[in-house]
């Protein structure tokens, strides 16, 4: 394609709202342009980049036996209720009332309509199992979109899902899909781990994230520094062993703590370490309020939270209402005297203290020599602390070191969440009804674009793996006012396309400089430039990621070029 006749509107200056690479770059080269907070549009070359994931996709998929589809994305509300999600997905879900004021969701994912489809069209055994799946825009209203195309509000994802007739057959749905994943992501040429994650909307359990290491990501992968082990850091067990304090008891005491309102303040304060003291926090657990209490060096994890109540939501109550329950707010809380009402519940590294200090639930007071069962009751006592590096690995084998990941894709085992809320079954080889069991796997394909550009790029601008670059070769024509340069770049040009080779041709009436910037900007992994000496049919040959160059004659480019692309 010539680049006079495409739209790429590069910038030389970095935009002021992008804060990491992929964003800068992506924008800067005229790939995306930003149309809302959240909201972008891929212009040509960056459509071109999208597609050629996209059928990375698509191929794997077809591997495994999935079959495409499209489904809307205006869903009834209806559906969503059946499956209970209406009022538990959260205000991330777009909704919408029609002239009718009948209400509609934009699709932020579709496990209500494909189960509602499935349903309608699949009643016996001997169509199951079942994958489908499909590539299109959702849309998540999020509170703050940042980072371009990894945090939007609309976005391109390819969901698919998978319906079976057992939870053996589930299993092995699920790691063909994990393969097909892993092969996907391998394929782009991304540096990732999949690990143990939370299903958290979705509903169901047994579920993994596919992570792009990046200092950019918003997770945090916790991972054995000697084995395969790895786990989003919200899901991974502390198998730590505590033992018991055997310091001899002390009497309870309430101390003045003057305009102290951290963990680290009071610490300070009372001469003691954070490991000494008890950080006590309060939440709403669905209906109920819960005082989560942990060593003071330890943070509270509302994902195992959430999971060890079974809850649909987990939040931190407000300050006026844990005021309203205990009499103070945030900075003076502890587990010592606390209303019926509210449960207290404790970490296990808990159970093992004595004469540690705590809230007193009266502003600027905290107790000292504090004693669990002793001095507080405890409901129980559970793995509710987040992991730290440096503990033992969940597997038994070394130690768990952080790195930081960008999610690029998910599986889930739904098991018989949707299909017992929806009434989805079908009839076995007796003729009996039953419930389907079902998968959902979602990758977000445009997310990965901005995280390949994370992991593929230099400070001259992004260098594509050769297999989903936007074009081949970018063809240079130097000086246009030239004959010799121009007719040289003509036959060039036309060569290439008739051999089959995607071509970008640079042939605009720009400087020299200009077109370097611009095509090191653009990241096209072979680079063609025609310049002063195509009198004698000498064509400079560079390579985007390594810069080694060579000069080739016209009778023995297309064949150089080809056999590069090959490898």
């Amino acid at each position: 394609m010539k680049q006079s006749q495409m739209l790429i509107p590069t910038l030389k200056e970095i935009p002021a709202d992008a804060e990491i690479k992929s964003h800068q770059l992506l924008v800067r080269a005229g790939y995306i342009r930003q149309i809302a907070s959240g909201i972008y549009s891929f212009l040509p070359i960056g459509r071109r980049v999208l597609r050629k994931v996209e059928e990375v996709v698509r191929q794997e998929m077809e591997k495994i036996g999935a079959h495409e589809m499209m489904m809307s994305s205006l869903q009834p509300s209806e559906l969503w209720k059946e499956s209970g999600r209406w009022n538990t997905y959260g205000a991330e879900l777009m909704r919408i009332d029609d002239r009718h004021e009948r209400e509609f969701a934009l699709g932020a994912t579709h496990e209500e309509v494909v189960t509602s489809l499935i349903r309608d069209e699949v009643k016996s055994y001997k169509r199951l199992p079942l994958t489908v799946f499909q590539i299109q825009n959702k849309f998540r209203d999020e509170k703050r979109p940042r980072f371009g195309l990894l945090r939007g509000r609309e976005f391109l994802m390819k969901d698919a899902y998978t319906f079976n007739e057992s939870f053996e057959s589930l299993d092995e749905s699920y790691d063909k899909m994990f393969n097909a994943y892993t092969n996907i992501f391998r394929r782009l040429g991304l540096n990732f781990r999949a690990v143990i994650a939370d299903s958290g909307q979705m509903g169901g359990k047994d579920t993994h994230e596919f992570m792009v290491l990046s200092e950019v990501g918003e997770d945090v992968i916790a991972y054995s520094d000697t084995s395969e082990y790895a786990a989003n850091i919200e899901m991974a067990p502390v198998v730590t062993t505590y033992e018991k304090s055997t310091a001899a008891l002390k009497n309870m005491e309430k101390v003045a703590t003057p305009d102290q309102k951290t963990m680290q303040g009071v610490a300070d304060f009372l001469g003691h370490g954070l490991e000494e003291g008890l950080k006590s926090i309060m939440f709403k657990v669905d209906d109920r309020f819960v005082m989560v209490v942990t060593r003071g060096d330890h943070e509270v994890n509302d994902v195992k939270l959430k999971n060890l109540y079974s809850a649909d939501i987990v939040e931190l109550a407000s300050e006026e209402k844990t005021k309203e329950l205990l009499g103070t707010g945030f900075g003076s809380l502890g587990p010592v005297d606390v209303p019926e009402e509210v449960e207290v519940v404790a970490d296990l590294a808990v159970e093992m203290l004595v004469n540690v200090s705590c809230g007193a639930n009266e502003e600027g007071y905290h107790y000292v020599n504090v004693t669990p069962e002793r001095d507080f009751q405890v409901t129980q006592y559970a793995d509710l602390r987040f992991i730290q590096e440096g503990d033992p690995s969940p597997d038994g084998q070394g130690l768990i070191t952080f790195a930081r990941g960008i999610e690029v894709g998910h599986v889930f085992k739904l098991g018989k969440f949707y299909a017992e809320k929806m009434n989805a079954t079908y009839l076995d080889d007796q003729g009996k009804a039953q419930t389907m069991v079902m998968g959902s796997y979602g990758i977000g394909v445009s997310r990965t674009v901005a995280a390949i550009v994370e992991q593929y790029h230099d400070e001259r601008g992004i260098t594509w793996p050769a297999n989903i670059a936007p074009f081949q070769v970018h063809l240079l024509s130097l000086n246009s006012k030239k004959e010799e340069q121009q007719q040289l770049a003509d036959q060039l040009y036309d060569e290439l396309i008739d051999a089959g080779i995607e071509v970008l041709y640079d042939d605009r009436k720009e400087r020299a400089g200009v077109k370097f910037a611009d095509s090191d900007l653009f990241g096209i992994p072979l680079r063609l430039t025609v310049g002063k000496r195509a009198g004698e049919g000498i064509v400079e040959m560079k390579e985007r990621v390594t810069g080694n160059q060579s000069e080739l004659e016209q009778s023995e480019i297309l064949s150089v070029v080809s056999n590069w692309l090959k490898q």
